[in-house]
């Protein structure tokens, strides 16, 4: 496959901090520069140097969609601005074969004072498409955004939903060759983020050359075929997206592996904290968590008052591998609420649905009195089910499937 992107020892580096100097008369700098150049000044504070990427290596083939993942800082957005030529990098090289659209932040590379049909000319004039190039898809870019009231008037003018509609519309329909998308579709609504969605599924079938930087794994496993991790700025996986984000996954589960006590991170009135979570096998719970199996989830609390606390709500959320939820269940829909003593307690509960296919699962864990927030530790909990033969037929087609729940039932049939 002919390389459309080719980047080689790539590396941006910033400059943080630095010496304050304060300001000086007149008198004082003629008297600095009667010292002469050879006078020796002692630095202090010098500025911090930080490699936001460092040594990157990868190269994209044309027609493909790469999804660009990573946790906060490392580097994805900066890895994007370089490509679009909006920073220079600090060293290595960047080679890219065709026209370049990016959508890097809300109204990159519209000027406020023009208004947005003058913004789409002047889009297409700098991706050095002719005028009749751009009037053919013009109507397209309007339909798309939802603007042809507002076409003539500033953007100056546009709501920040109006600007984004407007600048994805114009980054996909004015057909660059390599198109890039920073995650800026977290902005609008959640219809317009679906259609954004299906148009850089089209542009991907299409044939050009998508990198999409997302914190969204699911919109990522269903545009992309390739996917690249970036860790503190260097790529430490690029391949398929099963593996990459399978990789990113153990990595943040990784960074958040803390123990509860010691966890700063929560909200919460606090006179209960949330201290041990256990997720065993109900009837096992030496064996691990095989697929189609009950769990029983054990949740020690301790109470930090010198009394008996009633009406105590626990509730847990359930997701999948890519932090999608799937369920939630406070104590208090099935009619329970619990009064904890003074010191430790522990609470426990038997999930027999829904039934968990073998993979990567999610818990989150609250506590609530009377809909007031007592305690609620911001991470999610990480567990693996082991696949197993739930069905007990030998069947293996189902295990193909990709979603997270098994089904269960009788079939029957009749005259």
């Amino acid at each position: 496959m002919k390389p459309i992107i080719r980047v080689e020892n790539l590396g941006k580096q910033y400059r943080l901090g630095g010496p304050q100097e304060a300001y000086s008369t007149l008198r004082e700098s003629l008297a600095n520069a009667a010292r002469g150049p050879w006078r020796w000044r002692r630095r202090e504070n010098p500025a911090l140097e930080l490699w936001a990427l460092r040594d990157v290596n990868f190269t994209v083939g044309a027609g493909e969609v790469v999804g660009v993942i990573g946790r906060n800082g490392a580097g994805k957005s900066t890895l994007l601005k370089v490509l679009s030529r909006i920073t220079e990098p600090t060293r290595g090289r960047v080679e890219l074969y065709g026209r370049v659209g990016s959508l890097l932040e809300v109204g990159t590379g519209f000027h406020p004072e023009l208004t947005g049909r003058e913004n789409i000319y002047l889009n297409g004039a700098i991706l050095g498409m002719k005028r009749q190039e751009i009037a053919r898809v013009f109507d397209d870019i309007v339909a798309f955004a939802e603007v042809e009231q507002f076409i003539d008037t500033p953007v100056k003018r546009y709501s920040s939903g109006m600007y984004l509609r407007l600048a994805f519309a114009v980054a996909a329909h004015l057909e660059p060759e390599i198109l890039l998308v920073d995650e800026v579709l977290a902005v609008g609504d959640a219809q317009f983020q679906k259609k954004c969605l299906g148009k850089m599924g089209e542009v991907a079938q299409g044939g050009r050359t998508v990198l999409f930087v997302s914190h969204n794994m699911a919109a990522v496993q269903s545009l992309c075929n390739k996917a690249l991790l970036l860790t503190r700025g260097q790529v430490t996986q690029f391949g398929t997206v099963k593996d990459v984000v399978n990789g990113y996954m153990r990595e943040a589960d990784t960074a958040d592996a803390v123990t509860l006590l010691n966890r700063a991170k929560r909200s919460g009135s606090g006179e209960i904290r949330l201290t041990d979570v256990k997720i065993t096998p109900a009837e096992n719970p030496t064996q691990p968590p095989f697929s189609g199996a009950p769990l029983r989830i054990s949740l020690t609390l301790e109470n930090h008052t010198a009394g008996a606390i009633e009406g105590v709500d626990v509730g847990f959320s359930l997701h999948d591998r890519y932090e999608i939820g799937l369920g939630l269940l406070y104590s208090s829909y099935m009619g329970r609420r619990f009064t904890l003593t003074p010191g430790r307690n522990v609470v426990s509960f038997v999930l027999k649905s829904p039934l968990l296919l073998g993979g990567s699962y999610y818990w989150g864990f609250r506590v609530t009195r009377h809909d007031v927030e007592v305690d609620w530790p911001q991470v999610l909990f990480p567990l693996e089910v082991v696949e197993d033969d739930y069905y007990g037929s030998g069947a293996t087609n189902w295990r193909n499937w990709t979603g997270s729940l098994l089904l269960d039932g009788e079939w029957e049939q009749t005259l």
